[in-house]
């Protein structure tokens, strides 16, 4: 991958290469320098232009490493807790209000390494929303983010439950 503005263009988990766009790579600059975020030790590394995956990597360092030299639970959460919610707010536009509704995390195994979550929105979700927003008020949608090691191995799981609804 490019530096922090570079070109990136990576592989989805769906086999198509999407590069990033100007949009996206600004979204990410943008996202890695805001103090709420940077806070977290976590950074996107990946913003398809489409706004339909992103990946976040956790490095494990002085930032991120807790009393017991393992990745600090909040750092995990942190890192990973406003994807969704972004992502579905750049896909479905402004005639949509999306929020997090809930979340939860359970840790699997501590993290002594490099750690990252991948979030797609797979085909069909958006149609799916739109459609039942066609004949309710709103909806809740539930999303899992495993965060995982180089290796693939779950250090934890996350559960983001995100409530939209039409802006009218």
């Amino acid at each position: 991958m490019g530096p922090l503005l570079g070109m990136a263009r990576e592989t989805s988990i769906d086999g198509d290469a999407m590069a990033e766009s100007l949009r996206t790579r600004l979204l990410r600059a943008r996202f890695n320098l805001f103090p709420a975020y940077r806070g977290t030790g976590g950074r996107i590394t990946y913003i398809r232009k489409d706004f339909r995956e992103v990946r976040v990597k956790i490095p494990l360092n002085w930032r991120t490493r807790n009393y017991v030299g393992t990745t600090f639970g909040g750092s995990l959460y942190g890192a990973v807790d406003p994807i969704y919610m972004v992502m579905l707010i750049q896909n479905l536009g402004p005639d949509f209000v999306v929020w997090d509704k809930s979340a939860s995390i359970r840790f699997r195994k501590p993290g002594r390494t490099t750690l990252y979550g991948h979030f797609l929105l797979k085909d069909g979700e958006l149609d799916a929303i739109r459609g039942i927003l066609a004949s309710q008020p709103s909806t809740d949608r539930t999303y899992i983010i495993e965060v995982t090691d180089e290796q693939g191995a779950v250090h934890a799981v996350v559960e983001k439950k995100i409530h939209v609804r039409p802006t009218s």
